[in-house]
């Protein structure tokens, strides 16, 4: 005979919560895997585990209205003849045109040239509209090759060679045929409402020795003006760093599993790559080890949301930082004004990740003409330029108050960790102690 006690709730498993057999569920009835877009849900040791040491008598602060702190950077100066001199630290990541509308792509161009930065394709090429409004391009040369030629190679500012990316290090891209409109096909030249998979690996390397060879092709198309960025996904940075600065990257971009995609699989988004927090110093102890700390830069993504994140991760040792997701929010991604059509769509706004349906409301991961044009370029690009501004002054403020006359001056003394996860991935003392795990006795 069983009993219960009726002045004990029931109780819920941890591991089968609700979300997790309602996962089972669907597997069982539909026999196929889930797809959406942004990042990682899950809860991981991020920047928020952090803090900043601001002077007092062992430091000497700087005066906000008398004193500079230089928020500028150069990236691209190891072999590139027109390294790119950027105003804030603070980029934006690659997106592709067929991911995002054309309006969206045209909107992140205007903000980035607003607030004196550079933006980035994607897989699909390079719009008119993108070029046309974007003061620096970076131009994305993806194992698909979709869009590809040597005339946009040239237009660019900037080369990025993307091995792997954050969200799914090791996977392919993908996007849904209902995305693939008559212009997106024509670019990647490949039918309209076909879905299209891009390959996980470029198909003309097995290696780092081959990845040399490429980035000298790119070189001798572009006339060695074009700095060249090779981009990882956070999954092994001390050797990925390693390998792309001996393959002659003027830059590296390391991009964590909080960075967004625009569709994979939700158990590779969740269950594949490193946080952000612990790609850094691997790739920065790469770096000096090789001896070329700041003459390789660093560009860190993946879950950048403010002025303090970029700060930290500048003190961690990158040299800038690149921003995809937040972008997406400022420009109106999940506004809650949308809220009745996210609805029904069967979700709300600040949880809709279907982007690979195309059927956004906010007219921003979406092709279908009517949704596009909700989103006036304009305006976003206005928000996008405003959010820049605050991020950029956020962290200004904060190196400011650490004694700092230059962004990239911060290190990692300035910081001291909450958690002991934190600590061991930033390599940065528990708070209270001078200690972090690995270091040795307290």
């Amino acid at each position: 005979m069983s009993y219960h006690n009726p002045f004990t709730p029931p109780r819920k498993s941890a591991i089968f919560d609700d979300y997790t057999l309602a996962e089972i569920r669907r597997a069982a009835a539909t026999g196929i895997y889930d797809i959406r877009g942004a990042g990682t849900k899950r809860k991981v040791p991020h920047f928020d585990d952090l803090l900043f040491l601001g002077a007092s008598i062992s430091r000497y602060p700087l005066e906000g209205y008398r004193e500079k702190c230089d928020t500028s950077v150069v990236l691209g100066t190891r072999f590139a003849k027109k390294p790119i001199h950027l105003k804030t630290p603070i980029t934006i990541a690659g997106m592709s045109f067929g991911a995002l509308s054309g309006n969206a792509k045209e909107a992140l161009g205007r903000g980035a040239t607003l607030a004196g930065t550079s933006t980035t394709t994607g897989d699909g090429g390079m719009t008119d509209e993108e070029r046309g409004h974007s003061q620096t391009l970076v131009y994305q040369y993806l194992p698909s090759r979709y869009g590809m030629n040597p005339k946009d190679l040239r237009r660019a500012d900037a080369i990025e060679v993307v091995v792997g990316q954050g969200a799914k290090p090791g996977g392919g891209g993908m996007l849904l045929g209902q995305k693939i409109s008559d212009r997106v096909a024509n670019m990647r030249n490949l039918p309209k409402g076909i879905d299209q998979r891009s390959a996980c690996r470029h198909p003309d390397w097995t290696g780092p020795d081959d990845l040399e060879i490429k980035i000298l092709e790119l070189r001798e198309i572009t006339d060695w003006e074009k700095p060249i960025y090779v981009k990882v996904g956070g999954a092994r940075p001390y050797y990925d760093t390693a390998l792309a600065v001996k393959a002659g990257a003027d830059v590296v971009v390391l991009d964590g599993m909080q960075g967004g995609t625009a569709a994979t699989q939700d158990v590779f988004i969740e269950n594949v790559g490193m946080p952000t927090l612990a790609c850094i110093r691997p790739a920065v102890q790469a770096l000096q080890d090789l001896g070329m700390h700041r003459k390789v830069q660093l560009i860190i993504s993946g879950g950048i949301r403010s002025g303090a994140d970029v700060a930290k991760a500048l003190a961690l040792g990158a040299d800038a930082v690149a921003i995809g997701t937040a972008a997406l929010v400022a420009i109106g991604d999940n506004d809650p004004k949308w809220e009745e059509e996210y609805q029904k769509l069967g979700t709300t706004a600040g949880a809709y990740d279907d982007w690979h349906e195309g059927k956004d409301p906010a007219g921003i991961t979406t092709q279908d003409p009517e949704l596009a044009a909700r989103l006036d370029p304009v305006a976003a690009g206005r928000r996008l330029a405003n959010y820049l501004k605050v991020m950029t002054l956020e962290a200004q403020t904060i190196a400011r108050a650490c004694g700092k006359n230059k962004l990239t001056n911060l290190e990692p003394e300035d910081l001291c960790a909450l958690t002991m996860e934190a600590a061991a991935m930033a390599q940065v003392p528990l708070a209270g102690t001078s200690w972090y795990p690995g270091k040795g006795a307290f």
